[in-house]
């Protein structure tokens, strides 16, 4: 069976199972270390309270990072989605990309600005998306992101150029 050419994907970028095994394991070694310490010398019980918080949202964002960074994103013509099919913009809502140096865009990544604004979600270590701005990256491999983002940029510039 062949796929259509829409649904054909171009590109895909994946978490690399190092830095995400590095970025977990921090995060887990950190909510455990906090909690450790709220039950071996906490300086009051406001402050037992707070690290004991601290350690479980740290323990939390792990969990969380493990599960988002399971997924990888798929580049077709008419949409950047996750492997479970979540779609997180569609290529006609795409206004602009940055990959400058000092752009405000996740490690080893790109930025994305669309025409409407979307709803926020965020899944740490690979993207997040934030009103008019869908940031890709993160635990991401640079070659992955760069050969995305050149082929989100061909595709825009082809656009600009049949309009």
């Amino acid at each position: 069976m062949q796929e259509s050419s829409d649904t054909e994907i171009l590109a895909t970028v994946a978490a690399s199972s190092g830095r995400r095994f590095l970025g977990i394991g921090m995060l887990g070694f950190l909510g455990v270390l906090v909690i450790y310490v709220a039950f071996v010398s906490p300086p009051s019980l406001g402050w037992r309270v707070f690290l004991i918080a601290l350690g479980v949202i740290a323990l939390m964002m792990a969990d969380a990072m493990r599960r988002s960074t399971a997924f990888r994103l798929e580049l077709t013509k008419t949409e950047l989605r996750d492997s479970g099919g979540m779609v997180i913009a569609y290529m006609e809502e795409v206004a602009s990309i940055d990959r400058g140096t000092f752009a405000f865009k996740p490690s080893n990544g790109f930025l994305l600005r669309l025409n409407n604004p979307a709803k926020r979600q965020w899944r740490p270590g690979l993207w997040w998306r934030v009103g008019r701005r869908v940031g890709i990256g993160g635990m991401t491999p640079g070659r992955q992101t760069k050969y995305m983002s050149e082929i989100i940029a061909v595709m825009l510039a082809e656009r600009e150029g049949s309009a």
